[in-house]
């Protein structure tokens, strides 16, 4: 069992789910470890509960574990080699430029994460390697890929921001990591293919699960969060 000694020694329940929160963190590295369907099972009962305009739901779900989960990877890092410019998200990730003060945390995020995987930015080839390693899902033995009625306007992906958040607070507080990764949504004509959803739906995003490995340099990054006064302003009487 993976467990957390502060979460139980913690005794009341503001201090153990500002916990769970604080210390869930991107990991880009699993060990082979089986995570039980059971508890997989469990992480999504939980998620559900997660807050939608109108109750509107807008969520899909596909689990991959053992050979399906290795069927869709060996695919995705073939398409990957054979041309990753062919490759395009079904919604863009971010603005063309991105502008600061946004691109200045980016630069400085993306410069920790190749310094911590040891491929500086000018490496083209282990850059390409790196991404691989995301369509491996980071070796975690859980991937899902996460899609959504296309028809659904952008209001949808803020419900589906809660939904992914539940999933990964349910993990963590079960001693599991996760990784969520917009870049399955590359992927999206294979997937069709392979999961047998419609055109009527978009891939919103892929996500890792499992036990973390964190003897990997990538797994201990300290990332800089804004302080409150950087981002709330506080307006009354």
């Amino acid at each position: 069992m993976h467990t957390n000694v502060k979460w139980e020694e913690s005794n009341d329940r503001a201090s153990i789910v500002d916990l769970v929160m604080t210390e869930r963190r991107a990991k880009r590295g699993f060990l082979k470890t089986p995570v039980p369907l059971e508890t997989v099972n469990e992480i999504l009962n939980a998620a559900r509960y997660a807050p939608s305009s109108s109750n509107t739901q807008p969520w899909k779900c596909f689990v991959l574990t053992g050979g399906a989960r290795g069927r869709i990877t060996e695919r995705a890092v073939e398409l990957f080699r054979a041309g990753p410019e062919k490759l395009s998200p079904e919604y863009p990730f971010f603005p063309q430029p991105l502008h600061d003060p946004f691109i200045s945390r980016f630069n400085v995020f993306r410069g920790q994460l190749g310094d911590a995987v040891g491929v500086p930015r000018s490496d083209k080839y282990g850059r390409m390697k790196d991404v691989e390693r995301q369509f491996r899902f980071f070796e975690a033995p859980v991937g899902m890929i996460f899609t959504m009625d296309r028809k659904l306007e952008w209001a949808s992906f803020i419900c589906y921001g809660c939904f992914l958040q539940n999933i990964m607070l349910a993990a963590k507080a079960r001693g599991l990591d996760t990784c969520a990764q917009q870049i399955w949504s590359l992927q999206h004509p294979m997937l069709r293919e392979e999961l047998g959803f419609s055109e009527n739906d978009m891939v919103v995003a892929g996500l890792s699960l499992g036990w973390a490995d964190n003897s990997l340099a990538e797994n201990n990054m300290t990332n800089h969060k804004l302080a409150i006064d950087e981002f709330v302003t506080f307006l009354g009487d």
